[in-house]
C-alpha cells in the first residue's frame, strides 16, 4: 500500500536499509531457499530461477554472483552519510581514519572466526584468512581514506587506475610454468600470489577468491558506492534528478563492463575488472529502483520486511552461521511438511529457518538492539 507521507519526512533513506536487507536476505538464507527448489519440480521457470543461485564454475555470471558485490557497494553508499555526520560533529579526519581502521580490524577478526570456527589457533596453516567480513572491512577503510581526500574526479581516477592496474598485472606478469595472460583457474596470477604469499588455508586448495590480490578490484565497488551516496545526499537537486543520475551511471558502468568482458571475461572468482564494472552498474540501477519505489513514490510498507534485516545485517550474517535455525525449523515444523514429497523437505526446512531468523531480528528491532561495528 502506498504511504501518502512525503519521503522528505524521512531523515534516513529507507531505500538503503531495504536494499541492504534484501541483499542480506539472499546472503543469509533466501538464496538457499530458492536453490533448494532446483530439480525438485518439473517446472522450468523454477529450475531456471534456482540455477541463478549457483555460482558458475569459472567465467560467466548468475544473479548469485551479484549478491556480495552489491553489499560492498551498499557499504559505500552509507559512507558519505556517516562520514559527513562525523565531520559535522567536529571529528577530525584522523579520528575518522582511526574509527574506520578499528572497524576493519574487528571485521577481519570476526571474518576469521566465521570462516574457521572452531579456530585451530595452534595450527595457523589450517586457518582461512580470506573472508567476506574482512573484505568489507578493508574496502570500507580504503574507501574512507579516498572519500575524505578526493573529489568525485579523484575517486573515479582511483577506481579506473586500480581496475586497469589489475587487468595489466594479470595480462602482463608471467606466472611460473604458465606465463603471462593465463586467466585459467590453474594459471592466473591471483592464484599464484595466494599460493606464494597468503598464509593459511586457501578455499579452493590452490586458490582463494577472497585472497590477497582480488582485494584491489573488490574495494572499487565500495568506492563506487560512495559516488551513489553523494548523489542521494545532495540537497541541491530534486529526487528525480538523483534517480536520473543513478540510472545513467548504472547504464554506463553496465555497458563498460560488458564491453571490457569481451577481452577480460566477467568472472567473480577472479573479481575481474569487467565483473566490477558490470556489477557496479547493476548496483546503481538496483539502488535507483529501490529509491524510486520507496523514497520517491512513497511505497514504504512493503519494505519493512527488508528494513528489519537491513538494520541488523551483521547480526543476521553471524547468527545464521552460529545458531542452528535449520535444526530448530525441523524440530518445529517437520510434523507439518512431512506429508509432502521428501524431495521438498529441505525447501520447507529452509523456509522455516528463514522465518525464524526474521522473527529473531524483528524482536531485536522492537527492542532497538542493533549489532554495529
Amino acid at each position: 500500500m502506498k504511504n501518502s507521507n512525503s519521503s522528505k519526512k524521512h531523515t534516513r533513506l529507507l531505500s538503503i536499509d531495504a536494499l541492504r536487507g534484501f541483499d542480506m536476505l539472499m546472503i543469509a538464507g533466501g538464496g538457499s531457499v530458492i536453490a533448494a527448489l532446483g530439480g525438485k519440480t518439473d517446472i522450468g521457470l523454477i529450475n531456471g530461477l534456482a540455477a541463478q543461485f549457483e555460482h558458475p564454475a569459472w567465467n560467466g555470471f548468475t544473479f548469485y554472483d551479484f549478491i556480495f558485490p552489491l553489499f560492498l557497494f551498499i557499504a559505500g553508499v552509507s559512507l558519505p552519510f556517516s562520514l559527513n555526520k562525523g565531520l559535522q560533529l567536529g571529528l577530525s579526519k584522523q579520528a575518522l581514519y582511526k574509527k574506520a581502521f578499528k572497524r576493519m580490524v574487528i571485521l577481519i577478526l570476526l571474518g576469521i572466526l566465521y570462516k574457521n570456527a572452531p579456530v585451530p589457533v595452534f595450527d595457523w596453516s589450517q586457518i582461512r584468512f580470506g573472508s567476506v567480513l574482512g573484505r568489507i572491512g578493508f574496502a570500507g577503510f580504503i574507501a574512507t581514506v579516498l572519500y575524505l581526500n578526493f573529489n568525485i574526479k579523484g575517486k573515479i581516477f582511483w577506481v579506473s587506475g586500480l581496475l586497469l592496474f589489475y587487468y595489466a598485472a594479470l595480462m602482463l606478469i608471467p606466472v611460473p610454468e604458465f606465463g603471462a595472460g593465463d586467466l585459467s583457474f590453474e594459471g592466473n596470477l591471483t592464484g599464484w600470489i595466494d599460493r606464494t604469499f597468503n598464509p593459511g588455508r586457501l578455499l579452493q586448495g590452490t586458490y582463494d577468491e577472497l585472497g590477497i590480490f582480488t582485494q584491489l578490484p573488490a574495494l572499487c565497488l565500495t568506492v563506487l558506492g560512495t559516488l551513489a551516496g553523494d548523489i542521494l545526499r545532495n540537497q541541491h537537486i530534486s529526487p528525480y534528478k538523483k534517480l536520473n543520475q543513478l540510472a545513467v551511471a548504472g547504464v554506463i558502468f553496465l555497458v563498460a563492463g560488458l564491453l571490457w568482458g569481451l577481452i577480460f571475461p566477467i568472472n567473480k572468482h577472479l573479481w575481474s575488472s569487467s565483473f566490477i564494472l558490470f556489477t557496479g552498474g547493476l548496483a546503481f540501477l538496483s539502488l535507483g529502483l529501490f529509491y524510486w519505489v520507496i523514497d520517491i513514490l512513497g511505497y514504504h510498507k512493503w519494505a519493512f520486511f527488508f528494513k528489519v534485516i537491513g538494520m541488523n545485517s551483521l547480526m543476521i550474517y553471524l547468527a545464521y552461521h552460529f545458531i542452528s535455525f535449520r535444526n530448530t525449523s525441523r524440530l518445529l515444523f517437520e510434523g507439518i511438511y512431512e506429508v509432502t514429497p521428501e524431495a521438498l523437505h529441505s525447501f520447507f526446512e529452509s523456509v522455516g529457518a528463514l522465518g525464524l531468523v526474521w522473527l529473531f531480528l524483528y524482536f531485536l528491532y522492537r527492542k532497538k538492539i542493533f549489532l554495529k561495528v
